[in-house]
């Protein structure tokens, strides 16, 4: 060996040598073998170190970097986990001896046919292996004394040589790569472990299903939905003789627990305690997404012990000591986060991604270990300390088989052992995972639990995703579940609105909204509200009552507190009425309007109101599918007090069940929107009618069944297909019939049969296509309205002036160029006329003696200047006057003064306080306003 050390002294080109001791060291130490010349990289070890050394925080990404998947992982997971965390640290540590401290030591085997001559003989007692054991400074080879143990002739360089090509071709790969291999495995198994909460289409899920339970445990409503269930369920369960002896030592309430959250349903749970909270119990952590809840303050509240508690103020029903009630925020998000769990719960019930992605993950994670484990085990066995190398380097070395030791492959071996157990243990959990899953429907979830202890009795079954997300929260804490049937309950949303009502619709807001309608009664309107408010029922003197789009409007039995109402609207509203509010609604209900789409919503209590005098119906009267019958309502028969009955809709006959309120029934009217009215003979039934109307209905001729209505008064058969009125002669016998609406029609030519109706008073043939009217029109002695506008007359008869009692005349929209004297000289009660929209030139000077005008309506004309015998009308005083403003310049001035005398006077200061005074707004009368309206529209 003193010759192994001259001969690394000879060739090293260092001026330094090191000393024969520390060389002997290198030599025999275990793989360690550098020259001075590699000190730069003994300064430099300790940086690479650092950037090949990584701490477990950084290997450990996926340790829940959002805390609030830990609600979705059971406690097979989370010991799995720890287990991947084990794994890792077992690899990385291997890795880390391998990167540091890796290498073999290698001595040349000799054999007896060695070229080398050696002065020393093998005793036959020497152990095989030529290393010497003791490699210690104080037992150096270069000690005084004749040196032990065989002399190779190597020097240092062609050791390191040997050492290099030995440990990549004698030893095995998997003892240099086998702890690279187990950490791409535990990384594997990692990623495996938490894939379905990053799958794209389950993270999205899971994120909204996360956020809304945690918005669930930090509502105020589920501390009070809790509290109240529990209330209730220990008032039910205590007997009657204990609650009446303990009900009267109950003290009051102390104001620092008026929130508390009840401690029997689970609602002040430590997870959602916040930290730093007063309360003496340890803080856990909350499994909310949020920690600051609104709720998790009420822990912070002075509570007492609930022995004493319970000795001194026992619990009674809420009925008998209401609780505090929501702030609006906090009712608002609660309303809101019903939504949300109604449209999220439908959204998951509808696929399955998240238990199958779950399940597939699963049996992933145990495959993946059946594989490791079955080619790792084998190869423990492989790791040895000692190996036979043939480098293929007798030319340079002068030995062909060198014995190489591996110091790191006990250490390795051990450490892939417990690596391989904790693979094995993964496994069983895995195993057990998959046994939980197909043991148990994963797919179906029901509340039976919360039922059999009384608590959220109306919390429905959940299916597919929704029902295994929350088997999946109940191995964390089965009080979520608890607090996410609140917000699945039809009851808990029913009380939040009702509470919610009692708040924003109180008495006072109720009252301000009062109105009055056009006969001066009490109004009131309420609109999309989601339903009825407890305050309305308190409004005594309300008269009219207006529901429109109310999903759920129940009249309970405080409309008895309504003495003064008599008039109820119905729009697209499914209104309930308990039988004591339907007593009350039979004896004082006259008016009943009803707006909706079938005729099946209308509700069945409205056939019993035996007090009604007046039924609008509107909607789909007719059925599906039946032409024959097209009627779709009930009976009619205790109905006898109506007497007035509107339908709006698609009627293809007039319903015999009229007939059943034939004695009573005085008015009817029929909107048909344009749907032909086939069949008529059920108006022969009602003798009693005297007010008729059928508008919409297609009718191409006066109906027959009209013979039959002897008492009638008034007929109205506007916007219909009306071409002849030959028919008119056949209502001679309607002797009682004074008001006859036709206008909107088709009509070419009025008969002369128009002469027998000697009883009528109004007669409306506006827009049709008249072209001459017959002299038996104005026989009609009894005429005080002619409605003829919109037609095509070119010239008014001279025997209009027979009309002597004629108050209105309405010519415009014709084509007359002159007016008859007549007009003038006889028709001396005319108070209204109209002949705007034609082609007059002038007007008769006659026109003066209307002294009863009170409106002239001249625009549209050919006129070139007004009469002066205008002024001798008073009534066109303040704006009676409807004409071209240019025009009013062809007056005098004394007459065009005395014209707007009204206008310049009483209007000004009238109108002063209804409009701001402005110089350049103008100001006009009411007629004036009204006829500019009217222009406008038609216009």
């Amino acid at each position: 060996m003193r010759r192994v050390c001259e001969g690394f002294q000879s060739h090293t080109p260092h001026p330094e040598q090191p000393s024969s001791e520390f060389m002997g060291e290198i030599v025999l130490r275990e793989g360690e073998v550098r020259n001075h010349s590699t000190e730069k990289h003994l300064k430099v070890l300790p940086t690479t170190y650092q950037k090949v050394m990584f701490t477990l925080s950084e290997l450990w990404s996926v340790s829940e970097r959002q805390g609030r998947y830990k609600l979705l992982k059971p406690w097979w997971e989370v010991f799995m986990d720890y287990l991947v965390l084990l794994m890792l640290m077992v690899s990385v540590l291997a890795g880390t001896l391998l990167l540091s401290k890796d290498g073999v030591v290698c001595v040349p085997v000799h054999s007896i046919s060695s070229n080398y001559s050696s002065n020393f003989e093998i005793p036959s007692d020497s152990p095989t292996s030529p290393f010497i054991s003791d490699t210690s400074p104080s037992h150096s080879i270069l000690a005084d004394g004749p040196a032990k143990g065989r002399r190779t002739n190597l020097d240092f360089q062609q050791y390191v040589y040997i050492s290099q090509v030995c440990y990549h071709e004698a030893l095995p790969w998997f003892s240099r790569f086998l702890p690279y291999v187990t950490l791409l495995q535990s990384l594997l198994l990692l990623a495996s472990g938490c894939f379905w909460f990053h799958f794209p289409l389950t993270s999205a899920r899971i994120e909204h299903f996360l956020a809304i339970l945690g918005k669930c445990c930090e509502s105020p409503w589920t501390s009070r939905a809790l509290s109240r269930t529990a209330k209730l369920d220990s008032a039910h369960s205590r007997p009657p003789e204990e609650e009446q002896v303990t009900r009267p030592q109950v003290p009051p309430v102390p104001t620092s627990i008026t929130r508390q959250s009840s401690l029997d349903s689970g609602t002040d749970s430590p997870l959602l305690v916040r930290t730093g909270s007063m309360s003496t119990t340890a803080a856990q952590p909350s499994p909310c997404p949020s920690t600051l809840s609104r709720c998790s303050t009420l822990s912070s509240l002075s509570i007492p012990e609930p022995a004493s508690l319970l000795k001194t103020a026992p619990v009674i029903p809420e009925v008998s000591r209401p609780g505090p009630t929501l702030d609006r925020s906090d009712g608002e998000q609660a309303r809101a986060l019903f939504e949300r769990v109604r449209r999220f719960r439908s959204h998951c019930e509808s696929s399955d991604i998240i238990y199958k992605v779950y399940t597939t993950q699963t049996v992933f994670k145990v495959l993946k270990v059946i594989v490791i484990v079955s080619y790792t085990a084998p190869l423990l066995g492989s790791i040895t300390f000692s190996h036979m190398c043939q480098p293929h380097s007798f030319a340079l070395t002068g030995y062909q088989v060198f014995q190489c030791s591996h110091s790191l492959s006990s250490v390795l071996r051990k450490l892939m052992q417990a690596y391989v157990g904790l693979v094995g243990l993964y496994g069983l959990l895995g195993i057990y995972t998959l046994y939980w899953i197909f043991h148990k429907s994963l797919r179906q979830y029901s509340f039976q639990c919360l039922r059999d202890v009384g608590s959220m009795l109306d919390a429905p079954d959940l299916s597919n995703d929704l029902a295994f997300l929350l088997h999946m929260t109940d191995q964390y804490d089965p009080l979520l579940a608890q607090r996410l049937s609140v917000f699945l309950s039809p009851v808990s949303e029913t009380r939040l609105m009702e509470e919610s009502l009692e708040r924003r619709w109180n008495a006072t807001r109720l009252r301000s909204m009062i109105t009055s309608d056009h006969q001066g009664r009490s109004l009131l309107q309420l609109v999309a509200v989601p339903r009825l408010p407890p305050a309305l029922f308190t409004l005594i003197q309300l008269e009219v009552l207006k529901l429109e789009l109310i999903g759920d409007a129940k009249l309970t039995a405080q409309i008895s507190n309504m003495s003064a109402l008599r008039e109820l609207h119905l729009y697209h509203c499914s209104a309930t009425v308990e039988p004591t509010a339907l007593v009350v609604l039979q004896e004082r209900l006259e008016s009943l309007h009803l707006t909706f789409t079938q005729a099946a919503e209308i509700p069945s209590w409205v056939y019993s109101l035996r007090g009604l005098q007046e039924l609008h119906l509107t909607g789909r009267l007719a059925s599906e599918g039946s032409v024959g019958r097209g009627w779709a309502l009930g009976s009619l028969r205790h109905l006898r007090h109506l007497r007035v009955l509107t339908l709006r809709g698609m009627v293809q006959r007039i319903p015999g069940e009229l007939s059943e309120i034939a004695g009573s029934l005085v008015r009817l009217e029929i909107h048909n929107e344009g749907t032909r009215l086939l069949v008529l003979t059920g108006l022969r039934r009602l003798v009693g009618l005297a007010e008729l109307e059928l508008q919409g209905c297609q009718l191409e001729r006066l109906p027959s069944a009209l013979l039959a209505l002897t008492r009638l008064r008034s007929l109205d058969l506007q916007h219909n297909c009306l071409r002849t009125l030959e028919e008119l002669l056949g209502l001679q016998h309607l002797r009682r019939l004074s008001c006859l609406r036709l206008a909107h029609n088709r009509v070419l030519a009025l008969p002369a049969s128009v002469g027998v109706l000697r009883a009528l008073e109004l007669l409306d043939l506006s827009h049709n296509q008249l072209q001459n009217l017959p002299p038996a029109l104005f026989t009609l002695h009894r005429l005080r309205r002619l409605l003829l506008g919109g037609n095509l007359l070119e010239e008014l008869p001279a025997e209009v002036g027979a009309l002597i009692l004629l108050t209105e005349l309405d010519l415009s929209g014709n084509r007359l160029e002159s007016l008859p004297k007549e007009l003038f000289t006889s028709c001396v009660e005319l108070r209204i006329l109209n002949v705007a929209n034609n082609s007059l030139g002038t007007l008769q000077p006659g026109l003066g003696s209307l002294r009863h005008l009170s409106q002239l309506d001249v625009h549209g004309n050919n006129l070139e200047e007004l009469p002066v015998e205008l002024g001798f009308c008073s009534g066109l005083r303040g704006g009676g006057l409807l004409v071209e403003s240019w025009l009013l310049h062809t007056l005098p001035g004394h007459i065009r003064d005395f014209l707007q005398q009204t206008h310049s006077t009483s209007c000004a200061s009238s109108e002063a306080n209804s409009r701001p005074v402005s110089d350049s707004f103008p100001t006009f009368s009411t007629a004036q306003w009204s006829f500019f309206s009217a222009a406008e529209s038609r216009i």
